[in-house]
């Protein structure tokens, strides 16, 4: 990853508006901060939240709070939990897409 025109910030999340995003069942929350060519992001997925789409953007997630299932179109799944992170890269092939029975606080740099 190569972070372009990304001056040293610091983020107090607690003036970032949140904006909701509904899935396939449950919905999102999003506080996004958006610098240079990067995006990063503190997100929570409600209990039973399922993804309205299957997303080809490669990201790198740290489980903040709770667990959940990433699956990728191929069909394969992997369960996460608080103190995991995963990372991809774009792939428009094998998109990914998450599940959680419980909801998860996620933050997110993509």
């Amino acid at each position: 990853m190569e972070i372009l025109k990304v001056p040293f910030t610091s983020i107090d999340w607690s003036g970032i508006p949140e904006t909701v995003h509904p899935g396939e069942t449950g919905h999102a929350t999003w506080k996004t901060v958006e610098m240079g060519n990067i995006r990063v992001r503190l997100v929570t997925y409600s209990p039973n939240y399922l993804a309205d789409h299957w997303c080809p953007r490669g990201h790198v997630i740290h489980i903040l709070e709770g667990k959940m299932t990433s699956e990728l179109k191929d069909g394969s799944k992997t369960f996460l939990h608080a103190g995991m992170t995963y990372m991809m890269g774009n792939d428009e092939m094998n998109p990914h897409r998450t599940f959680t029975e419980s909801g998860v606080r996620l933050f997110i740099v993509d």
